[in-house]
């Protein structure tokens, strides 16, 4: 008869100390965040406009933000691996919903030209984007009105859902929740930045946004104020910000938009009520290049060349998983 070994009890005692050593340590490689870009430029390339989907990691319940390139953009996911499913099924099951910065059409003609074979789900963003969709686009005569107001017929197939600067709201059929946060997008335009909670996890995306000093506003410092306990906490996993045009854009020509070098002015303002050590923990998520020859490259190269910070950056490509730490 064969005996058993009996393992010591000090040996069972340290076992369990280093698998309970692990269980955190797994956890954290899980990551809290999955972003899948749909359309990453800022102009140009109708096919690859801005649009990310974002879900809890381990999660299929993606809100959208921003929808400049929808169905090109989940074929280039399904091609690659990212999805499993057609990309007319992924769009009608696993995009619960989509939050527009503002109402530009290369940050929603996918969703717009896509509503005939959309699923019923909500749109959020800040009442004066909801306005420009409703009278300008979902209007019966630019386009059928597939929203819950408006001009008649009114055909609810997406449901407004006006954001209230600062309030936190959750976002229907995910486990997620949104605050807004007002930006400005040149001469008195609009435009929005979207903080996505999941637990204590937290990502930020801005939409299209100038600088302060030359937006003559403080929409910028008001965000970096309310982000900065995040930052400091460890909370805040990922930051969507854009830089359009190359540091050789006169600031009189940015309409709106940012470069390198005003980017990093703003990082540098976050980091002020953090510290540089902080953020640099904080992956940066580049937007919205706008792909004139050039361009691209120029930018790339300038953020690393000024980047004093030490900051971590990130060009998303459409189709490619971002899995955020």
């Amino acid at each position: 008869m064969v005996s058993m070994y009996k393992v010591p009890s000090a040996m069972r005692f340290l076992a369990c100390l280093f698998i309970l050593h692990l269980v955190p340590w797994a956890l954290r490689a899980q990551g809290t965040f999955r972003v899948v870009p749909l359309g990453t430029k800022g102009g140009l390339d109708e096919s690859n406009l801005s649009a990310y989907l974002l879900a809890p990691a381990g999660r299929s319940d993606y809100l959208c933000l921003d929808a400049g390139t929808l169905y090109h953009g989940l074929q280039k996911a399904v091609e690659r691996g990212t999805f499993s499913g057609p990309a007319h099924q992924v769009l009608r099951e696993q995009v619960k919903g989509y939050l527009i910065s503002h109402a530009h059409l290369d940050h929603l003609a996918g969703m717009i030209s896509n509503a005939p074979d959309d699923a019923n789900k909500a749109i959020y963003a800040l009442p004066s984007c909801l306005e420009i969709i409703r009278d300008h686009y979902f209007n019966g005569q630019s386009w059928p009105n597939f929203g819950d107001s408006g001009q008649p017929p009114v055909l609810r197939k997406y449901r407004y859902v006006a954001l209230a600067a600062s309030e936190e709201m959750p976002v229907e059929g995910t486990a997620m929740f949104v605050r807004a946060y007002p930006l400005s997008h040149g001469s008195g335009y609009e435009s929005a930045a979207f903080l996505v909670r999941h637990n204590t996890h937290y990502v930020l995306y801005l939409g299209d946004t100038g600088p302060d000093d030359v937006e003559q506003s403080n929409r910028l410092a008001q965000l970096w104020a309310a982000l900065a306990p995040l930052v400091r906490a460890g909370q805040l996993k990922g930051i969507f910000i854009e830089a359009s045009y190359p540091n050789e854009q006169p600031d009189r020509h940015l309409y709106g938009h940012l470069t390198p070098r005003w980017l990093l002015h703003e990082m540098a303002a976050l980091a002020h009520l953090t510290t540089p050590e902080l953020l640099r923990k904080v992956p940066i998520i580049i937007t919205h290049m706008k792909p004139t020859e050039g361009n691209e490259t120029r930018i790339r190269e300038q953020l690393r060349q000024e980047n004093t910070l030490g900051l971590t950056f990130l060009f998303p490509e459409q189709g490619v998983p971002i899995d955020l730490p």
